[in-house]
């Protein structure tokens, strides 16, 4: 429990990526992503020697509330995880991975008013 702790209320940068990066891995998995689609969700804003940038950290977020929020939405864990390569019209016919990719808030957005 310690260590989980620790992880929780660290702010030391290096950890807080670390930590974001492998929940986001194991997100990527679950949706069935390509490394370079992992990649490009991460957008160009890149590491630092301290970890991830500001706005890097903020897509990521937006990934993770995305990724809560097919798990509520959805009745199975394999409907939730293969709704975001779908065509969505509410997206113009794209995928909500594509719109991720370009804006996550976007696609966070749409999911928490569908919620609400």
């Amino acid at each position: 429990m310690k260590k989980t702790q620790d992880i929780l209320t660290n702010t030391d940068p290096a950890i807080v990526s670390e930590t974001a990066l492998k929940v986001l891995h194991q997100i990527a998995l679950a949706w069935g992503l390509s490394e370079r689609e992992e990649l490009e969700l991460l957008g160009e804003s890149g590491n630092s020697d301290s970890g991830l940038s500001d706005e890097c950290l903020e897509r990521i977020s937006c990934i993770f509330g995305v990724y809560k929020s097919l798990r509520i939405f959805f009745p199975t864990e394999q409907q939730a995880n293969s709704w975001i390569k779908k065509p969505n019209r509410e997206f113009d016919g794209r995928t909500a991975l594509s719109v991720l990719i370009d804006d996550p808030l976007t696609v966070r957005r749409y999911l928490d008013g569908q919620l609400a």
